[in-house]
């Protein structure tokens, strides 16, 4: 199986095709950013498509990242990944960022709980909780600081994503960690593999926000009524 992968949801711009029956990725390219994915993005797919050798038409499925992040950058890889989806016939998935974090410590068989950890600001983080099977223990919610350090009671965790140093320098002292990985963004190969995993009919390309944006439209003025002349 082909698969082109995509990440613009947090402070990353990246692609990556996977041949799955090679067991590897044949291309891959990660730019980190804060800002700008959407200029970015087409010219990095058009690098990592060339370098792979492998043409659009012959991809088998596309996958992008879903969320929670950036409300910008969810909708710039999304668009990007279902308009390359529809022009090529494909399939398109989606990756939680969170479960992207949890993925390679997953894989390692660890019996410690994970904990992925998004910055959502204003002291709070996007969050979920597996075991170490990847068994689900927390879904993917918004939750208080104190909320999240409340999934000590599984076991010593694992902290992983961006917020993962914000909840290690708040853990209880008497509740030990196993490990600390405060990565800025998914790494683009653990995306491609999920991406690889899923059925097409779950998980869906739709942006998960689990929170309305900070920044709201302005409501439209009412209509003034006419003044007697």
């Amino acid at each position: 199986m082909l698969i082109l992968a995509i990440d613009t949801a947090l402070d990353a711009c990246a692609a990556a095709v996977l041949d799955t029956a090679q067991n590897k990725l044949i291309a891959q390219e990660s730019q980190a950013m804060k800002r700008g994915h959407a200029e970015a993005l087409m010219p990095l797919i058009a690098r990592v498509m060339k370098e792979s050798g492998v043409a659009f038409d012959t991809l088998d499925r596309i996958a992008s990242t879903t969320g929670p992040g950036s409300f910008t950058g969810l909708r710039v890889g999304l668009s990007a990944a279902r308009g390359i989806a529809l022009a090529a016939n494909k399939p398109v998935v989606g990756v939680t960022t969170l479960a992207a974090y949890a993925a390679p410590v997953v894989s390692e068989s660890d019996e410690h709980p994970i904990i992925s950890a998004v910055d959502a600001r204003h002291d709070h983080v996007y969050l979920q909780v597996v075991s170490g099977s990847g068994a689900a223990l927390v879904t993917p919610r918004v939750a208080s600081i104190a909320e999240a350090i409340e999934a000590a009671r599984f076991g010593a965790p694992h902290l992983v994503g961006n917020a993962a140093k914000l909840l290690a320098d708040r853990w209880p002292a008497e509740s030990p960690l196993i490990k600390v990985d405060p990565q800025a963004a998914p790494d683009i190969a653990w995306v491609a593999w999920l991406g690889a995993a899923v059925d097409p009919q779950v998980a869906l390309a739709r942006p998960l926000y689990l929170r309305a944006p900070d920044a709201k439209p302005p409501k439209e003025a009412l209509p003034q009524a006419p003044q007697p002349a």
